[in-house]
């Protein structure tokens, strides 16, 4: 057998999709002996009949089904191909790296994410999510084209487009500790209980303690989720964002205690990229995207 032709693969896709030799003709800007023969030349070189041309509109044979699905995987390849190329010599980049905070409301913030991507088809999204000091240092390592997380804002190596802001309460589950709360809760009254820290994914960056008790026993989780848990189950008790935990707040699963040593914090999510680095078309047009 000799090597496959692609317009000839063309011409047979389109004399399926469009039921006839005329239409498809039409379709693809060429005559109709040159279709029909297209296909000629493809059943003798695959020494299989694809069409059965017996009916009033041709239609595939058993074998011809099985080609097709084939085909069509093939030709959506190429034609993914084209546009990439087409992206490549436009300067358009090939992938982008997105790195996602703990703090990031998900569902919203990957909705956003797929709106912009799905009209980006030759750009491939990396996306990782990290904890604590982890995006920034993501960022500054150059691991990462744009974080989504919560920064120093002073600090002149990045530059950002404020997305929203974030409450963290202080939360225990019902029952978890042995004397009722109360707006004046100490930090020493809270030392002998456990409480449950995320595990900062920076490697090589000074952590802060972000509201740990010095002295408190603590267990480190890896994700706000597996956290969460852990306080829902009365296994220990930790700040989360209010976004996390309101059905649970409502709810009464969870109680706040909030007060005169506990009290409810907010930071600021924002998107941040390296203010010394140049950011191709793609990436610009997501920095524009987000500030809308």
């Amino acid at each position: 057998m000799s090597d496959l032709s692609l317009q000839e693969l063309l011409c047979f896709c389109a004399v399926v999709e469009a039921g006839s030799f005329q239409a498809a003709a039409d379709s693809l800007h060429r005559t109709h002996p040159t279709v029909f023969n297209a296909i000629k030349n493809l059943e003798q070189r695959l020494e299989l009949r694809l069409l059965d041309r017996s009916g009033y509109r041709v239609a595939l044979t058993p074998e011809g089904q099985s080609f097709y699905r084939q085909t069509r995987q093939v030709l959506d390849k190429v034609e993914g191909l084209q546009r990439h190329a087409q992206f490549l010599a436009a300067g358009e980049e090939t992938e982008l790296r997105i790195v996602i905070g703990d703090l990031c409301s998900l569902p919203e913030m990957l909705a956003k994410l797929k709106r912009f991507f799905d009209d980006c088809p030759a750009t491939r999204l990396h996306l990782q999510f990290e904890t604590l000091t982890g995006p920034v240092e993501r960022l500054m390592d150059n691991d990462a084209d744009l974080i989504l997380h919560h920064i120093d804002q002073a600090d002149a190596r990045m530059e950002f487009v404020a997305l929203n802001q974030v409450s963290l309460l202080p939360v225990v589950a019902p029952g978890f500790l042995t004397f009722a709360i109360h707006d004046s809760i100490t930090p020493e009254q809270m030392r002998d209980y456990v409480q449950c820290i995320l595990r900062d994914t920076a490697t090589h960056t000074a952590t802060r303690d972000y509201h740990l008790i010095s002295g408190a026993h603590s267990w480190t989780v890896s994700d706000q989720f597996m956290k969460k848990e852990l306080i829902l189950q009365g296994m220990g008790w930790g700040n989360m964002p209010v976004h996390l935990i309101r059905e649970e707040l409502d709810a009464g699963r969870l109680l706040s205690i909030c007060g005169r040593y506990f009290k409810e914090s907010t930071l600021q999510i924002v998107a941040a990229r390296r203010s010394d680095r140049a950011h191709g078309p793609v990436a610009r047009r997501l920095w524009d995207y987000l500030q809308h």
